[in-house]
């Protein structure tokens, strides 16, 4: 046993001693309590003496015990990973080297490590820089194709906006053209009376239309469109400018296509025209009465053909005619649609025919009513101050 454990064993029981000591002098002192004797009062002084042995009695024995538990804990567990280390450095030892070889010791398995992690750190550096690199390689790359990119893209939006009327005119074909509430037109039986509208109208049940008529327009392209704005216009020339009702060709133009981004709820009312076939009728709503007509057939024309308008009065001469005119093919203004149908109700013996139409030149010098422009047309006119 060594001094330290000694001089502990010796202040313990020294302790434990003033304890037993106190403990029998209390014992020696207390009586039993009698009738004539009662029982002697313990003075505070011997109190606090006894608790006193007894506090350092159980500070240097428990001191002492957990002390060397303490102590003993440490030892082993430093032992413990010693045995670790030892074992670890031996394996490796054995897995790298020959086995003549001493293992290596703690110091250097610790430095070993260090330079596994430097080697480590330094290649994910490695793969971070070439990554970043390379990204910057093809960022580098993608600048020469922006150039490129906002050309095509510019291309494309200028395609849309310049042929925007060629899609939308295709769609507008096969859907309920214009912006009207009526959603079904159907086919009217002449034999019996109804209501007709206030106000000129053409309706045409197979393309479910009723569109408004303006009369009285002039027949250049400006004042035609302006006429068109507001539904379809009654186009009139030397030869072809009778009304409902009258001998002779009665034409009515409307648009087939226009600018999306247009006003106009009429831009696409004759964009379905082409679906007209023989035997198909068209209603006319005039000054109170209702016209019937039975379509005959449609040709295709220059836009200066105003004579077709002409000839279509001679070859039904004594017939109250009608004439459909629109721009085709769709979206474009290159030719002009002309689609006619002769009055078939009420009966027309008796009709008149009307004065013709006194323009200086004749008809040589006008054109058919055409689409709207486009915005490429629009621009250039703007350009070059035709507008």
């Amino acid at each position: 046993m060594s001094s330290a454990s000694r001089q502990q064993q010796t202040a313990t029981e020294l302790a434990r001693k003033r304890v037993l000591e106190a403990y029998q002098h209390k014992s020696q002192d207390y009586r039993a309590p009698t009738e004539n004797s009662p029982a002697p009062q313990i003075r505070q002084e011997d109190w606090k003496k006894y608790h006193s042995a007894w506090q350092s009695y159980y500070q240097k024995y428990y001191g002492e015990y957990y002390g060397k538990a303490a102590r003993d804990y440490v030892a082993r567990e430093r032992l413990r990973l010693e045995r670790q280390m030892e074992d670890k450095a031996r394996k490796e030892q054995e897995d790298s080297m020959p086995t003549a070889n001493p293992p290596k010791a703690p110091q250097d398995i610790i430095h070993t490590a260090t330079e596994e992690s430097q080697e480590v750190q330094n290649s994910f550096r490695s793969r971070i820089q070439a990554k970043a690199q390379e990204r910057a390689r093809k960022t580098r790359r993608s600048k020469h194709f922006v150039p490129l990119t906002i050309g095509l893209t510019l291309l494309v939006c200028g395609f849309l906006l310049q042929y925007n009327q060629v899609i939308a005119a295709n769609i507008m074909a096969y859907i309920s053209p214009g912006n009207s509430e009526v959603t079904e037109i159907t086919e009217i039986d002449p034999t019996v009376a109804i209501a007709v509208h206030d106000t000129p109208t053409l309706m045409i049940p197979k393309l479910n239309i009723e569109v408004p008529i303006t009369f009285g327009s002039a027949t250049d392209v400006k004042s035609m469109n302006v006429a068109m704005a507001n539904g379809v216009a009654n186009f009139s020339v030397r030869g072809a400018s009778a009304k409902p009702g009258e001998v002779g060709n009665f034409v009515v133009s409307g648009h087939s296509a226009g600018n999306v981004y247009g006003r106009s709820d009429y831009k696409f009312i004759f964009s379905g025209l082409t679906r007209m076939e023989a035997g198909d009728k068209i209603y006319v709503d005039y000054n109170g009465v209702r016209y019937t007509y039975k379509v005959q057939g449609s040709k295709v024309v220059e836009p200066t053909d105003v004579q077709s308008l002409v000839n279509i009065a001679k070859d039904n001469d004594g017939v109250p005619m009608i004439t459909l005119i629109t721009c085709t093919p769709l979206g474009t203004s290159r030719y002009r649609l002309l689609v006619y149908a002769e009055q078939i109700n009420p009966s027309y013996e008796g009709a008149i025919t009307p004065s013709p139409v006194e323009e200086e030149g004749g008809n040589s010098d006008i054109s058919m009513p055409a689409n709207q422009d486009t915005p490429l047309e629009e621009f250039w006119k703007w350009l070059t101050g035709q507008n």
